[in-house]
This record gives structure tokens, sequence and C-alpha cells, in this order.
């Protein structure tokens, strides 16, 4: 079975997408700089570089020492409002670490990547809903900085016979279980916890966009699905099958507040929101068509917007 290294693997999403490839039976390294990263969720056994991957020559040595063929990459800054506000630290931490990341799996000849995209690659789409030759004109560094990744392992793919998926996520949520939760305060389900649970009122940004209610909308995915899909793409990998992009999402959009309905009826506090100025880079409808995944990687999602909630409020109230 192959050995993959997960970079960011202590992070939320990394957590969950490690307990998913132990259970399809992979040997998992993790490589974690733990500047974001708790390293508890990293369980007995699994080996931790404690490295950033900026750092070619660590990283070189980590792929070498543990016999690394594949390389799941989901360490990166990722919040779209912020990228606006420090555009540098979004290209160095992002495009250049996917450079970095890339020079060290030449040099070590680990020859596989699966990457963690964005649908922010898009930006605002000219259609309902998007397929993965939609266009793409991102409208923040961040969706920048994810789609020059993109670029860059497509061009290292072609010099020097690197296999690759480029998963692009959609809204990420839920928890697997309660240890395992979302501890960042940066996207909309946890952000929304502290607030009604600190006795203050939920942001809104921007209810004046052309959709059914004014406010955003997005496809939410459950971290679970989001992390077997991580699992589907590799296992392709290693069957040499895969040099594409693809969207991982539930392709159906809700609104933001919406999401506050369900945050209602799952927490069974009653609560009213504040509507402040939109943030940059926020467009106002993105929604998958998910279904390149599901043909090609045999994955589809699995849970519902409701089950995300319920499982971030159980890993929320544990905290």
């Amino acid at each position: 079975m192959t050995t993959w290294m997960l970079t960011g693997g202590a992070g939320y999403i990394g957590a969950h997408v490690l307990r998913a490839l132990q259970q399809a039976g992979h040997d998992v390294v993790v490589l974690d700089d733990l500047s974001t990263g708790v390293e508890a969720r990293i369980p007995d056994g699994v080996p931790l570089v404690r490295a950033n991957v900026l750092d070619t020559a660590a990283v070189t040595q980590g792929l070498q020492d543990h016999g690394v063929s594949g390389v799941i990459h989901l360490a990166a800054k990722k919040a779209a409002g912020e990228s606006v506000e420090k555009p540098l630290l979004y290209w160095r931490e992002n495009a250049e670490g996917t450079r970095a990341l890339l020079e060290a799996m030449v040099a070590a000849g680990t020859r596989s990547i699966v990457f963690s995209s964005s649908s922010s690659v898009y930006g605002e789409p000219e259609t309902e809903d998007v397929a993965e030759d939609a266009p793409t004109r991102p409208v923040s560094p961040y969706g920048e900085s994810k789609l020059v990744s993109e670029w860059m392992i497509r061009d290292a793919g072609v010099a020097h016979g690197i296999g690759w998926a480029a998963l692009r996520y959609f809204n990420v949520a839920g928890a697997g279980e309660p240890v395992l939760g979302d501890t960042g305060i940066f996207n909309l389900v946890p952000l929304v916890f502290q607030a009604i649970t600190t006795g203050g009122r939920p942001k809104v940004f921007g209810d004046d966009y052309d959709t059914r209610d004014g406010s955003c909308i997005r496809d939410y995915i459950h971290v679970v699905d989001l992390a077997e899909a991580h699992v589907a793409a590799a296992t392709k990998l290693e069957q040499g099958t895969v040099d594409a992009a693809f969207n991982i999402g539930r392709g159906e959009g809700s609104t933001v507040k919406e999401v506050l309905g369900v945050v209602r009826e799952v927490t069974g506090i009653e609560f009213e929101y504040d509507v402040v100025a939109r943030r940059g880079g926020d467009p106002s409808r993105v929604v998958a068509r998910p279904e390149k995944a599901n043909a090609e990687l045999g994955w589809t999602a699995q849970r519902d917007l409701r089950d995300m909630v319920a499982s971030a409020w159980e890993a929320w109230q544990a905290r």
C-alpha cells in the first residue's frame, strides 16, 4: 500500500483526511509546522515531520525517510477576505509553498499529488452552477494562489511525470467526531456559534446580492465527505489514471440566512443577526456541479447541511 504524506495533517480538514486514509488501509506521514495545526489530532503511531512546506530540504528529507510515493497537499492559508488585506502572505504560503513542495517531490522521486484547491478559482461564475471547464477568474489573492498552484502542478506533471488531482473544495463544515471540530473562527458555522454562545449577534456580510434572500449562496460540503473524496483521488492516482481538477461539493446551494435558520433549529437558540458591509472577494453565488467527481472518482457526497451543522455543534459544545 502506498505511503502518503499529508501536509497540514494536524489541521481541521487534514485530521479528517488522515483518518479516512487510515480507514482505507493507507500508511500516512504528516508534515505540519503546527502554526495552526494541533498535534493532538495526529493519532499515535503516525509519524510527524515538523516543518513548513517552504523548507524544501526538510520536506525532501521527510519524503525520502518515509518512502513517500504520494503527497496530499492541504497546508495553506485559506481566508479570502484576509488575502485581500495580506496578498503577499498568500502568495508566499500558498503559491510559493506549492512550488517548494513540488521541488522537493521532484528531488525525492515522489510522483503523485492530490492538491487542496478551492471553488474560489471560479470567482464570480456566469452560470447558476459551475463545472470544471467554467472560466477561472478568481476575485481574491486566495483564489489566485490556488489557481496558480494548479498551473504549477499541471506543468510539473508534464515535465516530471507527476500524476495529480486538484480537488476544488466548496464550503466545508461539520465534524467526523467531536474532538476533530473546526477550531478556527474563519468559516460561517463556527463564526455563528462563537457569536451565539458569547451573547453576540452573527454578522451577515451583505444582504443586497442578487439571490433569493439577498445573502450569498454557497455549496456546503461535510468534512467527512470531503475526506472521503481525497481517498478516492489517492486511490485513482495509485492506478495512474488521473491528471485533472474535480469539484468537491453537493450541487446544492444554501444562502447565509438559510444556514442561520438551520443553526437555530439544531441549537434551539433563538438569535438575531446584523447585516454589515460586503467583504472583498465574496462572489454572490458559487455552487458545484459535482458530476465529474461522481463519475471519474466514484465519489458522491452523502451528508446534508443539517448533518454538518449538528456535528459541528456537537464538536463546539465539546470544546
